[in-house]
């Protein structure tokens, strides 16, 4: 009491006396002072709550809050950290409806899945808990929804008025020997973007003797008319097998390869073409009793003389077209399937980067059936247009015969598939990278897109969804095909 009643003496220039000092020890014990002192007291305590209450507001007015981008069309939650600011409620967020978006005051919390992409102001309506009047101020932040990166992408129609038009997304499914099969292929987004065709394509056919083929073909993006390649090839190699007298060679042949143990055998060599005498296409049998290595050079001799004719159809569809043969490069790849009592024989064949995959019955082991034409390079691509791929030395590996006792699935792909999902070659014989793709098509993935093949009965348009998956920088044509 003395101390405060000195410092108001000081305030007001009153100086010291032998009278003040007197006074001052008689008011010592003053009740009425007493109170007015408590009084004063409990009013600066008062003020000081209410400047440090406004001091608050002001503070998280000021504060730079973080709040993280949403992005269109996907699922959004920022719940503001209120731990610097314990005494400051929020209690409505004004413009987040414009984007979609909506706030819940009890959790602090941003929600939902915004709608458009668009940078706006938003208007953080709050109040201190301590103000009894709970009087609310706003602070205004700037809020950012991303656009949706497929909305950055144009989908324009291909002009119906061109040479070889092909449709843009086609779906197919139906029973492939005693199992089934569903293929979907689809225009690229770079194409859509332009406005330019799906230069992929595929072919499915039953042959006669029990025998069935899937083709699948990529277009170089580079040719012109790549779009026509792709879909002569498919449809040429699928037709040339449409033969009972070569099936049934294969079938007898095939018999005698496989019905018994395989052993190592030599590796086969390819005749050179004698274009002079146009003599027919044929790989060197060797002078040997070993019947399964002359069955094996029979069964790749049948294949090897398709694909060669395959090319020389090419030249001539090109010549008829009157454009060049550049014009229509194109991959391809195929496989010729029987079951046997012994197991499914899969012959197959590849030119280009499109993988050929085989995952047995308890997915526990996989096996790549084609060489690819991988490399550092868009050089390193072959196709089926290039009349040097048959003089390589390496040409006999691109035929593969296996048999298997049963599968889980058989695949087939182009880049637009391969690229975004395995990346790298070796992951085409990872085991693990094919059961997290199959989980992918399952539906564990972020658009949530799932291919059901227990329940199949819209299993086409399910893997057509599927394949609009996004990827950065892989925005090429995909085709996939899957016997199951």
């Amino acid at each position: 009491m003395e101390d405060y009643l000195r410092k108001l003496l000081t305030e007001f220039e009153i100086k010291n006396s032998k009278a003040v000092e007197s006074t001052l020890s008689k008011l010592a014990d003053n009740q009425k002072l007493i109170d007015i002192s408590k009084t004063i007291k409990e009013l600066n305590i008062s003020m000081i709550e209410l400047f440090t209450m406004h001091k608050e507001k002001e503070e998280f007015k000021e504060a730079h809050i973080i709040i993280p981008n949403a992005n269109a069309k996907k699922e959004y939650q920022f719940t503001f950290d209120l731990s610097l600011f314990p005494n400051i409620r929020i209690q409505e967020i004004n413009n987040l409806e414009s984007v979609g978006l909506q706030f819940d005051a009890e959790k602090a919390r941003i929600y939902g899945v915004p709608t458009v992409a668009e940078t706006i102001d938003i208007q953080i309506v709050f109040f201190n808990k301590n103000d009894e009047n709970l009087e609310t101020d706003i602070k205004v932040a700037s809020f950012i929804v991303n656009a949706d990166p497929k909305d950055l992408w144009l989908n324009k129609p291909s002009p119906a008025d061109s040479r070889f038009f092909k449709v843009e997304n086609i779906n197919y499914k139906s029973t492939f020997l005693d199992k089934k099969i569903v293929v979907s292929s689809k225009r690229g987004r770079s194409h859509a973007h332009n406005a330019t065709f799906r230069d992929d394509d595929f072919l499915v056919k039953n042959l006669p003797n029990d025998w069935a083929i899937v083709a699948v073909a990529d277009g170089a993006g580079s040719a012109e008319f790549a779009r026509a390649g792709s879909k002569f090839a498919c449809d040429w190699i699928a037709e040339s097998f449409n033969n009972e007298e070569i099936l049934n060679t294969l079938s007898q042949e095939v018999t005698q390869y496989f019905a018994t143990n395989a052993e190592v055998l030599p590796e086969i060599e390819i005749l050179s073409i004698d274009e002079e005498n146009k003599s027919d296409s044929k790989i060197s049998i060797e002078q040997t009793e070993d019947l399964k290595l002359k069955s094996k050079n029979l069964i790749v001799n049948v294949l090897y003389k398709n694909i060669k004719n395959l090319q020389n159809e090419l030249l001539k569809f090109a010549e008829s077209e009157e454009i060049t043969l550049k014009d229509i490069h194109t991959t391809l790849i195929f496989t010729l399937i029987k079951k046997f009592q012994f197991g499914y024989v899969v012959l197959s064949f590849g030119v280009g980067d499109c993988p050929i995959n085989v995952i047995n019955k308890d997915q526990t082991d996989v096996h790549l059936l084609n060489f690819l034409d991988v490399g550092e390079s868009s050089g390193a691509t072959r196709f089926m247009t290039m009349p040097e791929i048959f003089g390589r030395p390496d040409m006999v590996n691109r035929f593969g015969l296996n048999c298997f006792p049963d599968f889980s699935k058989l695949i087939l792909m182009t880049d637009g598939i391969y690229d975004p999902k395995f990346v790298v070659e070796s992951k085409l014989e990872n085991i693990e990278s094919w059961n997290d793709f199959l989980r992918d098509l399952s539906g564990e993935n972020e658009d949530f897109k799932k291919v059901d093949f227990v329940e199949d009965s819209n299993i086409e348009n399910q893997l057509s969804d599927w394949m609009d998956f996004w990827s950065k920088g892989n925005h090429d044509d995909r085709t996939l095909a899957i016997i199951y």
